[in-house]
């Protein structure tokens, strides 16, 4: 028997124990719409290998956004992985800041698509009329994200080192802190 008839006949006899490690580590990913009523009106729903264990060892992920109109999805940065948009359905004003302070922003719009290079600030308004849904994949299957809102101000750093590292105002950084659930 050469290999390939083993490797088949071996297929053909396990497929009960087969079935049940696909139903367990899927190759098909469930990219349903998310939740947008929340505060930035939008939802990301990631397939990162923590939520899609098919992408471990590839060194890829992905996410499906969906946006609101009005929505944004807030400046972050993704230490891990760079990352490519294409936008499937509406109108996106995206952007990110390069690491000499240069900005690039575009309207996009669909079938358009943005590269935002690893690590870089960058951020996605639905600037149209309707929903937006895109899809994003990354360079790494656990690419990170730190949303800087929420890094500045959704902790327990205290207010004034907010304001003196940031040069904002007292009064709106303890706003922020409240609206974001952030104490200190």
């Amino acid at each position: 028997m050469t290999l390939l008839c083993w490797y088949h006949t071996w297929i053909l006899s396990n497929l009960s124990t087969l079935a049940g490690f696909a139903q367990k580590v899927s190759s098909v990913w469930p990219g349903v719409a998310g939740n947008t009523t929340n505060i930035i009106s939008a939802a990301v729903t990631p397939a990162f290998v923590a939520q899609f264990p098919a992408v471990n060892g590839l060194g890829i992920s992905l996410a499906r956004l969906d946006i609101a109109a009005g929505g944004v999805i807030p400046m972050h940065t993704h230490p891990g992985a760079s990352e490519v948009l294409v936008t499937i359905q509406g109108t996106i004003l995206a952007g990110f800041i390069s690491s000499a302070n240069k900005v690039y922003y575009k309207t996009l719009n669909k079938g358009d698509i943005m590269v935002f290079p690893q690590g870089l600030l960058h951020f996605q308004i639905n600037s149209g009329k309707g929903p937006v849904v895109a899809f994003v994949s990354f360079s790494s299957a656990s690419p990170g994200l730190q949303i800087t809102d929420f890094a500045l101000f959704a902790n327990e750093l205290p207010t004034e080192l907010v304001t003196k590292t940031t040069f904002l105002d007292p009064v709106v950084v303890k706003k922020l802190k409240k609206v974001l659930g952030g104490t200190g």
